[in-house]
C-alpha cells in the first residue's frame, strides 16, 4: 500500500478542521447539547453558530434521507427556510436525495417537490463530469451531510471522495458535517483495497471496516489520496466517543439505503455484504437484509458448522425465508440468521469470512458471482482464491495482518475523537 501523507493543520474536535493551507480554521461554539443528549452533530454545531461558515455563499447540499435534525426535519428543508442561508441546489447520491431508488439506482435530475430546489444526480459521476455538474448548479460551496455505516464498500464515502475531487477541479469549497460511525470507531478491520481493484465500492486503499467518521475520512482522503487537496472544512461532533455505538447518540435512525433498515443491519454489514459476491441470498427482499443468508438447498448443516466455531459475540440460527425480490425471489430457501449478542466482542469481517468458508463446505451448490464481484468487495483476489484453495478462517484473516497494520498507522493520524 503506497500512501503519501500530506500535512494537516493541527486542530481539536471543537473546531472546523481545514487541511488545505489555503483555508483557515473556524471555531464553532461548544454550547451544551440539548437536555438529555450528550452528542451534537456537525449540523447542530453549524446551526448553533448561525451558519457563519455559509455566510455569503451559494450553497449546494450533498445529502440523502439521513440528513435530518434531531427532530427529524431534513437539513435541506431547514436551510431552505432560513434567510441566513442561500441554498441553490441539492445533489443526490445512490438511492437518491429522498431515497426512493433501490441499490444501483438514483432519482435523476429533477426539482424537489418540497422546496422547488433543483436536484442533481451524482451517482456514477466523477472527475470532470461531476465538476461540470457542480459548475452548472451555480453553487460555490458544497455542504456534505450523509450518514455512513462504517464499511468500505458502502458507496456514500466514495460519493464524498468523488465530490472532493470534483470540487477541487471546479474550484469549489467543501464543508463536511460529521455524524457518528454507527458501529463505533474503535479500530479498523479486514483487508485493505489494492488499487487495481478500485471501483465505486472502493476507490482507495482503505480497510474493509474503516472505523472512522465521514469527517475523518475526508481528512484522510485529502491528506493521502487526492493529487492536490481540495479547500476543505470539517465540522466535527462534540460528545462522541470512539467506543460508542449508534444507540448512544440519541439520534433518530433513518435508513441510509432501502436495505439498511436498522443499526443492527449496519453492525453485520461489513461482513455479510460479502455474500453479494456469491450465488447465495444476502437477505435482500426480507425484513432482515444482511442478517439472513441462504439459498435453495441449504440445510441445517451450515448453522451447525457455524455453531461449532464459537465465534465471539454472535450466534447462528437455522432459518428459512422467502425473499420478496432479488435472489430467489418468491422461493422459500434455507440458511442462517445472525444474532449478535455481544457487539463489543463481535468482529463483522472475521464473521463474514467464517460464513463464506463454512457455506462453501456445507452447500455443494456454492459459487462466486461470475464477474468475481467478491474481489471488488474484499479489495483483491486473495480472499476468493484462498477459500477456493481450502483455507480456513484463521488463514484467510491472517493474510491481511500486515496491510491492516499499515492502514491503522495511517488512520491514526486523522482520528479526531477520544
Amino acid at each position: 500500500m503506497n500512501l503519501s501523507r500530506r500535512g494537516l493543520l493541527a486542530a481539536t474536535a471543537s473546531t472546523a478542521l481545514v487541511p488545505s493551507a489555503t483555508a483557515s480554521a473556524t471555531p464553532l461554539p461548544d454550547a451544551p447539547a440539548p437536555a438529555g443528549h450528550r452528542l451534537r452533530t456537525g449540523f447542530e454545531r453549524l446551526a448553533a453558530d448561525g451558519y457563519a461558515l455559509l455566510d455569503g455563499r451559494r450553497v449546494g447540499v450533498v445529502t440523502n434521507p439521513t440528513g435530518v435534525t434531531r427532530d427529524v426535519r431534513h437539513v435541506v428543508d431547514v436551510l431552505h427556510a432560513d434567510e441566513r442561508v442561500d441554498v441553490v441546489a441539492v445533489f443526490g447520491p445512490e438511492h437518491g436525495f429522498r431515497g426512493t431508488a433501490q441499490a444501483g439506482g438514483s432519482e435523476g435530475r429533477h426539482d424537489d417537490p418540497a422546496t422547488g430546489l433543483p436536484v442533481y444526480d451524482t451517482y456514477r459521476k466523477s472527475g470532470k463530469e461531476l465538476a461540470d455538474v457542480f459548475t452548472a448548479s451555480g453553487a460555490d460551496t458544497l455542504l456534505f451531510d450523509i450518514q455512513d455505516v462504517g464499511a468500505r464498500f458502502y458507496t456514500y464515502i466514495w460519493t464524498l471522495y468523488d465530490c472532493m475531487v470534483a470540487a477541487r477541479l471546479a474550484g469549489k469549497r467543501l464543508v463536511v458535517l460529521d455524524r457518528p460511525n454507527p458501529v463505533s470507531g474503535r479500530d479498523a478491520y479486514g483487508p485493505v483495497l489494492e488499487r487495481r481493484f478500485a471501483s465505486f465500492v472502493g476507490r482507495e486503499p482503505v480497510a474493509q471496516a474503516h472505523g472512522m467518521t465521514v469527517a475523518e475520512l475526508a481528512l484522510l482522503f485529502n491528506g493521502e489520496f487526492l493529487e492536490r487537496p481540495v479547500e476543505l472544512e470539517t465540522v466535527l461532533m462534540t460528545g462522541w466517543r470512539r467506543a460508542d455505538f449508534f444507540d448512544a447518540s440519541g439520534l433518530p435512525w433513518v435508513p441510509p439505503s432501502p436495505n439498511m433498515p436498522t443499526p443492527d443491519t449496519a453492525l453485520v454489514y461489513a461482513g455479510t455484504c460479502l455474500f453479494e459476491g456469491t450465488n447465495l441470498s444476502e437477505g435482500r427482499g426480507t425484513t432482515r437484509p444482511f442478517e439472513l443468508l441462504g439459498a435453495d438447498g441449504v440445510d441445517r448443516r451450515w448453522a451447525t458448522a457455524l455453531g461449532e466455531l464459537d465465534l465471539p459475540g454472535v450466534r447462528f440460527r437455522e432459518a428459512y425465508f422467502a425473499p420478496a425480490f432479488s435472489k430467489f425471489q418468491g422461493r422459500t430457501i434455507g440458511g442462517v440468521q445472525l444474532h449478535v449478542h455481544d457487539r463489543e466482542a463481535y468482529d463483522a469481517v472475521r464473521t463474514g469470512i467464517a460464513l463464506l468458508v463454512t457455506a462453501k463446505k456445507a452447500w455443494r451448490g456454492f459459487a462466486w458471482r461470475s464477474d468475481h464481484w467478491i474481489d471488488r468487495l474484499t479489495g483483491s483476489a486473495r480472499v476468493r482464491t484462498a477459500i477456493d484453495a481450502g483455507a480456513g478462517t484463521d488463514e484467510v484473516v491472517g493474510a491481511w495482518s500486515e496491510e491492516l497494520a499499515r492502514f491503522r498507522a495511517v488512520r491514526r493520524r486523522y482520528l479526531r475523537y477520544a
